[in-house]
């Protein structure tokens, strides 16, 4: 019984001593990645080296005053718009023009089948032949019951009845002669021709179909009523007018466009607090009806800090540039650039003071 009590002792013993030993282990490493076993470095700040200003070029950071504006995107549109549609039931035979094509007044566009009124036509003209031989009978009818009055050899009733076959005759003439008119029209409208010059933007029919009244077969536009619509808001649409000349810029063709304010809806979106501002566009060949387009509106003036550019020094997408202390040590800064101004300077949107030296580095690739 010694013996075992003894062996066990031991066992628990060597476990004692095995978990003892992990833990210390543990804790040291732990200890060792903390950086407790290596050499401290006192709290405090020393200048790095090499960073005191020699004969490098420097320049000042200045305060300028400049107009700026502010942008309001927007959708080409044309005010004038047309929908050339069909004021008959019938075939369409042909349609001249396709999508993309520019048009003249007076051109012509669709060609429907013609058939049926070309036989209304005939029938009218027929029907009117009839009616003047009928009117031409009833003259010589009634030139004669005159005559035989003058000669008391006829009654005054038969006068009358010719009389009034006469003017029937004349009304039915009169009523062919419309009917004929009415045909001619309607044949006319078996050809429709273009209302205006423009561009062709959209033709949603083909020959061989029905064409309906009312019912859509070509879209054009007035390429010369392009305009850019855009919301602005309101603390800037309430200072324009119509007439003032404002500028568009226009992405795709990374151009900018003169434009000419030609209406202000006079009435504010509640959401955006803003107004439709319409500024009509030059005519182009390169624009196109709902194209994106940035209006630039005129913000009034603001100061802000300028540098050169050969100061700043990109690092990916970091701006740093090279400040010169009052000890002529170099401080390197990561600041925030705005806008590119005159060729060669930048705006600074934070990082600097007014009156700050900066190391130009002219040789610097971004």
């Amino acid at each position: 019984m010694k013996i075992s009590t003894l062996q066990t002792w031991l066992r628990h013993s060597i476990r004692l001593v095995a978990f003892v030993g992990a833990i210390v282990v543990l804790v040291g490493t732990v200890a060792w990645l903390s950086g407790m076993m290596g050499e401290k470095i006192e709290p405090g700040w020393s200048p790095a080296q090499g960073t005191v200003l020699t004969d490098q070029p420097t320049d000042t950071v200045h305060e300028v005053e400049k107009s700026y504006t502010e942008e309001a995107v927007g959708t080409l549109k044309a005010s004038s718009r047309t929908i050339v549609s069909s004021k008959l039931l019938a075939m369409i035979d042909e349609i001249t023009v396709t999508a993309g094509d520019e048009v003249e007044k007076g051109q012509l566009l669709i060609r429907l089948d013609d058939e049926e009124y070309q036989s209304r036509l005939a029938q009218a003209q027929r029907a009117l032949e009839a009616a003047t031989a009928n009117r031409e009978q009833a003259e010589k009818q009634f030139a004669r019951m005159q005559t035989l009055m003058k000669q008391n050899a006829a009654s005054r009733s038969d006068f009358d009845n010719a009389s009034r076959d006469l003017q029937v005759t004349i009304a039915d003439e009169a009523k062919a002669k419309q009917a004929m008119r009415e045909a001619e029209v309607m044949l006319s409208y078996t050809v429709i021709k273009a209302s205006k010059s423009g561009r062709i933007v959209d033709r949603s029919a083909e020959p061989g179909d029905i064409a309906q009244p009312g019912q859509p077969i070509l879209t054009l536009y007035d390429s010369t009523s392009l305009r850019l619509e855009a919301p602005v808001m309101e603390h800037l649409a309430v200072k324009l007018h119509a007439g003032d000349q404002l500028n568009v810029r226009v992405d795709a063709l990374d151009r900018t466009f003169p434009a000419i304010v030609d209406e202000i809806v006079p009435q504010a979106d509640a959401p955006s607090r803003s107004f439709l501002v319409k500024a009509s566009l030059p005519k182009s060949d390169d624009l196109y009806e709902g194209m994106f387009g940035r209006l630039l509106v005129p913000a009034g003036e603001r100061r802000h800090l300028c540098l050169p550019t050969d100061a700043i020094v990109r690092i990916g997408q970091l701006e740093f540039v090279d400040v010169v202390l009052p000890d002529n040590n170099i401080e390197r800064r990561l600041i925030k650039s705005g806008q590119l101004g005159v060729p060669g300077r930048q705006e600074v949107l934070s990082g600097l003071d007014v009156g700050e030296r900066v190391v130009l580095h002219p040789t610097t690739s971004p």
